[in-house]
């Protein structure tokens, strides 16, 4: 399992965020560059799947009443 996969959101981003600086200070050689671009990536696209994962969890909630109803009234399955 890749080392970013453990992070919670909020480490990652902070890790990322420490890692645009770096590359943005320009004072990287060419090899320690790609490293870290690679590292960015990746660390990316883990909160890109946190995201994602929330997001569908928010759908998921909002779809369904207090209840576990769904909120926009029955469908029509359920009026069957």
């Amino acid at each position: 399992m890749d080392a970013e996969m453990e992070l919670s959101f909020e480490d990652a981003l902070n890790e990322l965020e420490t890692v645009v600086q770096k590359l943005e200070d320009g004072t990287l050689d060419l090899n320690q560059t790609v490293v870290l671009y690679r590292r960015g990536r990746a660390l990316a696209a883990h909160c890109q799947r946190l995201l994602d994962t929330v997001e569908l969890r928010v759908q998921q909630l909002a779809s369904t009443g207090p209840e576990g109803q769904n909120a926009n009234g029955p469908t029509g399955a359920e009026l069957r």
